[in-house]
């Protein structure tokens, strides 16, 4: 089983401006305790994990990769759920050697959890000084659920990119919504145009309830799921090609976003 000394989570770039983006899924790493209680495969517990999405989200001028597998930790989910302890916590899942997982373990994964939101705050609270910014939460989702030679979910209800709004203040944001859906959606691949559609799968959770609680009228956080066509879900072999398409094509909203932003104002 894997582990690493990497920290939790890596912020780098350049945090002068106002747009962060967040890989808070594609971590694999879990510390030497978690690792020793855990049963589940390797491939399932990468097939539930967002790989490379902190590639996809890569050329954004600051950005934060969690190096922790959300299988430790998930930080899209409360508190008080964001440790897997039982089956029913994850998919069904049998995750743990002891069932439930230990209290003292979940208890020190908690601990990294708030050490993750406080050093995220510490961050955001000097962006959020100098007026209104937008947070990336890059993910990406499975569509091949029913198996590596079945057909995929169909396209009408899977869209290439789910961008999640649900707790998005819209007489604030919206202008900044529309920019990023428009110029996303504009972009072009080798499969066509992005399809980006909001909130037919997943409408943002902790992460985003977190930015629009703490910092209300002053930063939205766009919840991005992109659908797994960069690569095979279930052998987790990646499509270089269609990474580095996806990533200039997120690229490409940068500026369309921060102009809408500069809209709005202090």
């Amino acid at each position: 089983m894997e582990t690493s000394p990497r920290p939790a989570a890596t912020f780098s770039g350049d945090w002068s401006g106002q747009l962060v983006a967040t890989a808070i899924h594609t971590g694999h790493d879990l510390r030497p305790e978690v690792a020793e209680q855990m049963i589940l495969d390797e491939a399932t517990r990468l097939r539930e994990e967002d790989p490379h999405t902190d590639r996809i989200a890569d050329l954004a001028p600051a950005r934060v990769v969690v190096n922790r597998s959300r299988f430790e930790v998930d930080l899209n989910r409360l508190l008080e759920d964001a440790v897997y302890r039982t089956p029913e916590d994850c998919w069904d899942l049998e995750v743990w050697r002891s069932n439930p997982l230990e209290d003292a373990i979940v208890r020190r994964s908690q601990q990294v959890y708030a050490s993750f939101y406080a050093d995220l705050a510490a961050r955001l609270d000097q962006v959020a000084a100098r007026g209104p910014f937008v947070l990336y939460d890059v993910h990406s989702y499975n569509h091949r659920r029913n198996g590596p030679d079945a057909e995929p979910e169909p396209v009408d209800d899977n869209p290439e990119v789910n961008l999640g709004t649900g707790t998005v203040d819209r007489k604030v944001f919206q202008g900044v919504v529309d920019a990023f859906a428009e110029s996303l959606g504009a972009q072009r691949t080798e499969g066509g145009q992005i399809d980006v559609r909001e909130n037919v799968k997943f409408e943002g959770r902790a992460l985003s309830w977190w930015v629009h609680e703490r910092y209300a009228g002053r930063g939205v956080c766009l919840a991005l799921e992109f659908k797994k066509t960069y690569m095979d879900e279930w052998t987790g072999a990646p499509d270089e090609r269609r990474i580095a398409q996806l990533r200039q094509a997120l690229a490409a909203t940068h500026e369309p976003v921060l102009a809408a932003l500069r809209e709005i104002g202090d």
